[in-house]
């Protein structure tokens, strides 16, 4: 009998072992019916991941029961920076409770979210962070960024096969500070030996406009005759770059791979043209930061290193120093998806 009891004990440790991103200990809950006006931020409007975070942060207003709607405003892609500086302005001058935002404005977005700060307001990023931290209380972090970076390696390394090859970079936009994070990573990750037959020739950025980013692929193409790999860390620049290839006949000497979501890929895995990518649940991540917000927004939740707090039906978390900036606190959902000819259509749905 003792002997059972020992083995439920331990399997019980190997199950929390596996999930560092959750925490055991209760930690603060929220109180269902608060009324909070909130508003979500994307880098801007007409792109499908955003989407999905916006139907996930939905979900949580309605479970958290807030009677405020939710506010999702965003700028258009020609209009990032200044029109997040502008939103969050105007949302500042209405006296909201919380803006939640994916910046795509670098450290140029730091007064505007410290002149909300000093009117008491809160401010939980998601996506991508404010690189300095400043006037930010969180950052909701999709996936460890270092993590992301050797799964692009694992990738290239993947596809180009252990005979390596060349490949390139097309990333978002200069500003953005997940990309820079995530191509960093890379950069750090292609130090390891294993990797010495990958060879990173440039990086070129389409701003996450589907025309942009077409011609900066076929560009790449032009520029490196012997490139064989574009590695799209960014959901437009994924799909334009696998489109170019496939219009120009290009998916058998030049593969396309980054993060993507599985429905705008589906067709171009199938075909060979993107062999693998990688994604997470951007309707978790919308869910998680909106549970994060509210929490804070409501008083419930202080943002510091150790405090615990339940986030719904995706459990609980412990925010934490952010390993991956100089200064700020972070929240961790994880995980990553890989996705191939083997499982793209079942994620696809």
């Amino acid at each position: 009998m003792k002997s059972r009891f020992l083995i439920n004990a331990l399997l019980a440790s190997a199950v929390f072992a596996i999930v560092p991103q959750a925490s055991q200990a209760a930690g603060a809950t929220a109180e269902p019916g608060k009324s909070l006006n909130m508003v979500l931020l994307p880098k801007f409007l007409g792109i499908l991941p955003f989407d999905q975070a916006h139907q996930g942060a939905k979900e949580a207003a309605a479970e958290l029961k807030n009677p405020v709607e939710l506010q999702f405003l965003g700028p258009t892609p020609d209009n990032s920076v200044a029109g997040q500086i502008e939103i969050i302005t105007n949302a500042t001058t209405q006296g909201v409770n919380a803006i939640l935002i994916s910046n795509n404005s670098g450290d140029q977005i730091v007064p505007a979210v410290k002149a909300a700060k000093e009117k008491g307001i809160a401010i939980v990023t998601w996506d991508s962070p404010i690189p300095s931290a400043e006037g930010e209380d969180v950052f909701v972090a999709q996936v460890d960024f270092s993590e992301t970076g050797t799964v692009m390696a694992d990738m290239a390394l993947s596809i180009l096969g252990e005979d390596g090859g060349k490949f390139a970079i097309l990333s978002a936009s200069p500003d953005a500070a997940n990309q820079n994070a995530w191509i960093a990573a890379m950069l750090e990750a292609l130090k390891d030996p294993k990797y010495a037959k990958l060879e990173l020739l440039d990086t070129v950025y389409g701003n996450d406009q589907s025309e942009e980013s077409y011609n900066q692929a076929l560009a790449l193409v032009d520029k490196y005759p012997d490139m064989e790999l574009i590695m799209a860390p960014t959901s437009v620049g994924i799909v334009a770059a696998a489109k170019a290839m496939q219009d120009e006949g290009l998916c058998d000497k030049v593969k396309t791979s980054g993060l993507g979501v599985p429905s705008e890929m589906l067709a171009y895995t199938m075909n060979g043209c993107a062999p693998e990518f990688a994604l997470w649940s951007f309707v978790d991540l919308g869910y998680l930061t909106y549970y994060t917000a509210y929490l804070i927004s409501s008083g419930a939740l202080k943002a510091e290193d150790g405090a615990q707090f339940a986030a719904g039906r995706m459990g609980e978390y412990t925010i934490t120093k952010d390993p991956t900036r100089d200064a700020g606190l972070r929240v961790l959902m994880g995980p990553f998806s890989v996705y191939n000819k083997d499982n793209v259509e079942a994620a696809a749905k």
